[in-house]
């Protein structure tokens, strides 16, 4: 069987410039101090910016002003500056292209449903999966975003949420979900990073639950056992889309690396030990993976490795892209697809599709903008 090289290492393109979100508590003490600041003044600024929500260090006003601008300039550099926004859901659903210091251009979608508020998150700028249904997939890997570059879009969306820029709400996030542009586990150290940021509670983080994070990936077997052993109860997604190797090699390449039983394997493993359920993520495309007897294929893969409290079942309708051979399924394909799923006593559920009127499939706003 060919085996791919492992896609875990971006080209090597300029550094994002250092920013307090790359920084753990201690280093943001140390970071003040070499400032000339004493010790206290790292626990200030974090309150500035995970309480107010505040990056702008001219605007720390419990700080002196006169250390403010080589603040600003030293550790709170500008990471994102918006590109485009299309909006969708009558102003619920916001999808945000921002540039970064070297022009990459990264995707974050931001959600509001009635009871919550998720944030679907970038990773990387670009992919390296090349996975041939999905417009990020297309046009490759730019390279690993920074932990601070990940975060930054957190904050981004808690401002706008706070601000009542939204309809509906004045809080923070309840969810972010790495499904966004890249392959998170292949940027494992920054991910990694902006959890526990996101996880640390106040003043020094986001204070978020870990519970309230899902991490997806195509199935680096690898990392999904290191992110098994961090002590995190993250949901963990797998993009499967496929029940079988020889339709899941065409679909998502990296299977020829970590086959179909292996990687699910390695979910349930992760499921076992953290007690936490995987989503199985299954966009679901016309005349390709969307039968009957494929639907049975998945319930046998997954009731192989025991119950169904394991594991659920997220079917996506495919936002396909401008100009490709993948499409949507029939929604009676849709429909015969759960009921075979229901009858054989799997969880499953139908995405709900949320900006259908936007480019809503990640990637394609990038791409219209180069």
């Amino acid at each position: 069987m060919k085996q791919l090289p492992l896609v875990f290492e971006a080209p090597k393109r300029g550094k994002p410039p250092k920013h307090w979100f790359d920084l753990d508590i201690d280093e943001r003490r140390e970071a003040v101090v070499a400032m000339g600041l004493p010790k206290f003044r790292a626990d200030q600024i974090s309150r500035q910016v995970f309480d107010r929500l505040e990056d702008d260090a001219e605007q720390f006003t419990d700080l002196p002003a006169a250390i403010r601008g080589e603040l600003g300039e030293q550790l709170f550099p500008n990471l994102l500056t918006h590109v485009q926004q299309q909006t969708a859901d009558a102003g619920r659903t916001v999808k945000t292209l921002w540039r970064l210091h070297d022009a990459t251009l990264l995707e974050s979608v931001l959600m509001r449903y009635p009871s919550r508020s998720t944030l679907c998150i970038s990773s990387q700028a670009g992919c390296g999966m090349a996975c041939p249904f999905c417009a990020t997939g297309q046009g490759g890997l730019k390279r690993n975003l920074s932990q601070a570059e990940i975060t930054a879009q957190v904050l981004a969306a808690d401002q706008a949420l706070a601000s009542g820029a939204i309809p509906g709400t004045t809080g923070r996030l309840n969810n972010i979900v790495f499904m966004g542009m890249g392959e998170p586990l292949a940027n494992y150290n920054a991910v990694l990073g902006a959890i526990r940021t996101m996880l640390e509670p106040s003043p020094n983080g986001f204070g978020m639950s870990a519970r309230g994070i899902t991490v997806s990936t195509v199935g680096l077997v690898p990392r999904i056992q290191q992110l098994m052993d961090e002590g995190l109860p993250l949901t963990l997604a797998l993009s499967l889309h496929a029940p079988v190797d020889e339709l899941r090699d065409e679909l998502v390449p990296i299977n020829t690396r970590w086959p179909v039983d292996e990687v699910v394997d390695a979910v349930w493993n992760y499921a076992e030990k953290t007690k936490r359920r995987v989503s199985i993520e299954y966009a679901m495309m016309r005349d390709i993976n969307d039968s009957v007897e494929q639907a049975e294929e998945l319930a046998r893969l997954l009731k192989r490795r025991g119950d169904w409290g394991w594991v659920h079942v997220n079917l996506i309708p495919l936002n396909p892209t401008p100009g490709s051979k993948w499409t949507a399924s029939r929604k009676s394909d849709e429909r015969a697809f759960i009921d075979t799923l229901e009858r054989r006593g799997v969880p499953v559920t139908l995405r709900d599709t949320r900006g259908s009127e936007i480019d809503g499939a990640c990637g394609q706003l990038a791409a219209a903008a180069v």
